[in-house]
């Protein structure tokens, strides 16, 4: 059955609890036009700067591995408003810092709201969208990460001044407004009702089910969860239900697809693309964020497409399609950094096509299915214990990536860490057709029953 017209209440839930996402993307990427400033304003060397980026990242680690029980306990409504309070005070906080070690702490406590954020938004999405349009649903949290991305790059840059090296302050309160929206308005949402009903909270499920789902399949998913809650109780399951075999299938779906976004590279171009195109010969601060604007314009659009294509074409074949495009465009760009004195002052208009190329392919495949499947693979009762652990899998090797670019750019040369990223890209591409299950219309209790079967992800 083709999907449904969304319901306008479903989208503005969507939109609103999506704002963690807009959160997650602008703190992520506001560091990148704001470390040339702090460079020169604090004269910090490349480690330094790389410690400021990570730091945010292991806060976000730290985060993630604090919270899967405690947002199966509290509820992922209350969670999200918690996270909201946390990143009002650090984007505060970093507007003050009175030193570089400060500065950092407080990236540390946003990182916690992120790890956190990353993975209860979707969660929170994917249990109260319609079966049909989930994916639709949970990657609005994907295009609205890219539109926070966008959006700091755009503060970055109406922000920066070279004659203002403090620039970077303001960059970082921008972050505020966007905190207090998700505060007030998730004061005003429901709770999911698969949260509700997994506590026996039966008649506010219910009612809650009632004005998102489609009419023909509520009395299908309440039996389902009816059914599940009774497994659970029959079997005493609780997080530790995450390490069986029945399960293995979804933690290596949750660490694989993780270790192949991040590993591509993706966040060095987020967190550096100012420092990389100063590499490529732009000289001004100012004026080497005006790629990465053009940069996060393109990963918008992208998303915006994978928004619309996920439940018509489905997981498994858009994530065919982008790592097959992310190989040569990755490797493309490694080449233009190769030649680079025969390419002389046209090198940044040919790196920006690569770049744009490698977003676009990234945009509509890896980048919002992570987030996606994640929400999908697991069952509801390790279902926090589960995309927490997917969230600890993003943070940790985005942080080692971010950790270790410039490091690898002294070692191996820019053309050869971006050659680097693409054969990672062709590793990926071949576990992908054994991992990467389609779960395109099937109900997230459906996909449970597979697993318990024993099925494998290409049976899905």
């Amino acid at each position: 059955m083709k999907p449904t017209k969304i319901r306008s209440n479903v989208l503005l839930i969507s939109i609103v609890a999506a704002t963690g996402g807009l959160l997650f993307g602008f703190d992520t990427g506001v560091i990148s036009g704001a470390l040339p400033f702090m460079k020169e304003y604090w004269k910090l060397g490349d480690s330094s700067l790389e410690w400021i980026t990570t730091t945010v990242l292991v806060g976000a680690v730290l985060g993630a591995i604090s919270s899967g029980k405690l947002s199966d306990y509290l509820g992922r409504k209350k969670m999200i408003i918690i996270n909201a309070i946390i990143f009002a005070v650090g984007a505060v906080g970093c507007t003050y810092a009175h030193s570089i070690v400060f500065l950092m702490v407080m990236r540390v406590i946003i990182g916690i709201a992120i790890g956190i954020t990353s993975y209860v938004v979707p969660m929170y999405i994917a249990e109260i969208a319609p079966t049909r349009r989930r994916g639709a649903m949970v990657t609005l949290n994907q295009l609205m990460i890219t539109i926070g991305i966008l959006v700091s790059y755009i503060t970055d840059y109406a922000l920066g001044n070279d004659a203002n090296l403090e620039s970077w302050r303001w960059m970082f309160f921008v972050g505020l407004f966007p905190a207090l929206i998700l505060l007030i308005g998730m004061f005003f949402l429901p709770e999911t009702p698969r949260w509700l009903i997994s506590k026996n909270r039966w008649a506010e499920g219910e009612a809650v089910l009632n004005r998102v789902e489609d009419a023909d399949l509520i009395q299908q998913t309440l039996t389902d969860l009816r059914r599940d809650i009774e497994l659970t109780k029959e079997n005493k399951t609780n997080g530790s239900e995450i390490l069986k075999p029945w399960l293995r299938p979804a933690l290596i779906i949750t660490v694989g697809i993780f270790f192949f976004q991040q590993f591509s590279g993706v966040n060095t171009i987020i967190y550096y693309s100012p420092i990389i195109f100063k590499m490529a010969g732009i000289v001004s601060n100012t004026a080497s964020i005006v790629p990465a604007i053009i940069i996060g314009t393109v990963n918008v659009l992208a998303c915006f497409v994978s928004v619309i294509l996920l439940d018509k074409v489905g997981r498994r074949k858009l994530y065919m399609i982008g790592i097959w495009g992310m190989i040569p465009s990755l490797a493309l760009l490694g080449i233009c950094f190769h030649f680079k004195e025969a390419l002389g002052a046209s090198l940044p208009v040919f790196a920006v096509l690569s770049i744009v190329c490698y977003i676009i392919f990234i945009a509509i495949s890896l980048a919002p299915l992570g987030w996606l499947l994640i929400s999908e693979v697991f069952p509801l009762n390790v279902r926090g214990v589960g995309m927490s652990i997917g969230s600890l899998s993003h943070w940790g090797f985005n942080a080692i990536v971010a950790f270790t670019f410039f490091k690898l750019v002294n070692s191996l040369g820019i053309s050869g860490t971006f050659f680097l990223y693409s054969g990672v890209c062709l590793v990926g591409m071949f576990w992908g057709r054994y991992y990467i299950p389609e779960t395109k219309g099937k109900s997230l209790e459906e996909i449970e029953e597979h697993w318990r079967k024993g099925g494998t992800p290409r049976e899905l």
